[in-house]
């Protein structure tokens, strides 16, 4: 090829790729719009949000069964949000459960000015609630940047959210979708309803914020549906005001106390309305008071139909159910209802369900039951305890009243409302017995006979 044919095949070229050049066109408003508004989003949020690195010892597989011992240490890593500035953070129960250390990652500047980057410190278990699957965590520092709530009942279909964590261990990871559905039942006689989003949300996403536009936390993202065990589209977040709720309850006492009002709620169905004589196929109806319960005391009566509960309508029965979850004993419900052609309100106590496990630990005095070396708290069993456990099988030991979440991984297996009857062959008649045989065996196997649900069995460990 001639130099002058070079030229000109060089000249045709840069033409036509100016002419393509030229073709394309600026982004629209609308997309640049969008995608600055993201930029800003993760910039101002981003501060806000924490990994959380977890040491635990849990089993081995079956697969690692050959190797020394039957237990291993463990890490693992989740996300979390501040939302507190002097430290407070929220997270999923099961990211730091039985965990023996915790430690937060958090984006700051240091004092030479650099962009913010990770810094880690010592995190300190607050409580948990493995029914809705929040943690508190707590750490040390003071005008930390924090994300409000919004207001979850007030969430859309199609609204667009953003989720920030740290998936797969990556720290400061976004990525954006929709709420895809505001309240997702998984589970037919839970009261719990998650916010789905198609936002793609991995391992370690958990106890992270799913945020809306404005940079105010919708939920926490805690699950996702997957055959893969990655993203695949749907994911799942604690709805932001049964998180808040959660959390406010976890800072305050350090577990949840549940309430209950003694009703059966069922959903109206068309055959029921139309059975019953009702004006209505849908709402909620009492199918049952309980007999001696704030319902009947505050005159509820079977046959009720319930129209709102402080304020709220009822749809279905899951909405009145949970109404009764979030809220505390000791509180009240206004309950609108109809009966007959009559409409009125009825206020309604709140009060604890009657159960061992919270009767024990209401015993139990943190400072002088805590048990450090089993993770426990710990009450002579005596008067007080027998009504609360009848039935036993000797009428001398100590009864686990609680497993503090923040001694959880050293507990042995231990649980509520077992009792400790002997320690390797040696009987128990107090937590002080127990504290000094404890203290004798340091470093050595430990063999527990516990009775519980009326059985005797082993609980072995070897001390630190």
């Amino acid at each position: 090829m001639t130099k002058t044919a070079t030229f000109a095949l060089t000249a045709m070229l840069a033409c036509t790729i100016t002419a393509q050049a030229q073709t394309i066109r600026p982004p629209s408003r609308f997309l640049a719009e969008f995608s600055s508004g993201l930029e800003d989003l993760a910039q101002s949020a981003s501060p806000a949000v924490v990994q959380i690195l977890v040491q635990r010892v849990a089993p081995l597989d079956k697969s690692q069964m050959s190797g020394a011992g039957f237990v291993s240490e463990q890490q693992s890593t989740g996300s979390g949000v501040i939302v507190d500035p002097s430290g407070y953070i929220i997270t999923n129960a099961h990211v730091v459960q039985n965990a023996r250390r915790i430690e937060v990652k958090i984006l700051r500047s240091d004092e030479k000015g650099q962009m913010p980057h990770g810094h880690v410190v010592p995190g300190k278990l607050i409580g948990l609630d493995e029914q809705v699957d929040i943690a508190v965590i707590k750490i040390e520092g003071s005008n930390l940047p924090t994300l409000p709530f919004l207001d979850s009942d007030k969430l859309r279909q199609g609204q667009l959210v953003v989720a920030l964590g740290s998936p797969l261990g990556l720290q400061n990871s976004l990525s954006h979708g929709v709420v895809s559905a505001t309240a997702r039942q998984l589970k037919a006689e839970s009261p719990v309803v998650y916010v789905q989003t198609d936002a793609p949300i991995n391992p370690g996403n958990s106890g992270g914020p799913l945020l809306d536009i404005n940079g105010r936390i919708a939920g926490i993202n805690t699950l996702i549906f997957s055959e893969s065990g990655g993203n695949e589209g749907i994911g799942f977040a604690i709805p932001a005001n049964l998180a808040r709720e959660m959390y406010e309850r976890l800072r305050k006492d350090g577990r949840i106390r549940r309430g209950v009002i003694g009703v059966i709620p069922e959903t109206i169905t068309q055959t029921l309305g139309t059975a019953l004589g009702l004006d209505r196929d849908s709402g909620v109806i009492l199918s049952d008071i309980g007999p001696r319960s704030p319902a009947e005391a505050a005159g509820l009566l079977t046959g009720d139909v319930v129209l709102s509960v402080d304020g709220k309508p009822m749809r279905e029965a899951r909405d009145f159910a949970l109404v009764v979850f979030e809220r505390a004993p000791g509180g009240t419900l206004a309950l609108e209802i109809q009966r007959g052609k009559d409409r009125m309100t009825k206020t309604v106590a709140i009060v604890d369900r009657d159960t061992t496990p919270s009767r024990l630990e209401d015993m139990a005095d943190y400072k002088t039951a805590l048990v450090r070396q089993l993770g426990i708290l710990a009450v002579s069993v005596d008067e007080k305890v027998t009504p609360v456990l009848p039935n036993l099988r000797r009428l001398s030991g100590v009864a686990v009243a609680a497993v503090p979440a923040e001694y959880a991984g050293l507990n042995p297996g231990l649980v509520t409302g077992d009792v400790i009857y002997e320690l390797n062959n040696t009987r128990l008649s107090s937590v002080d017995d127990l504290r000094k045989a404890l203290v004798e065996l340091s470093g050595k196997p430990i063999a527990m006979l516990v009775e519980r649900l009326g059985q005797l069995v082993y609980v072995t460990t070897v001390l630190e």
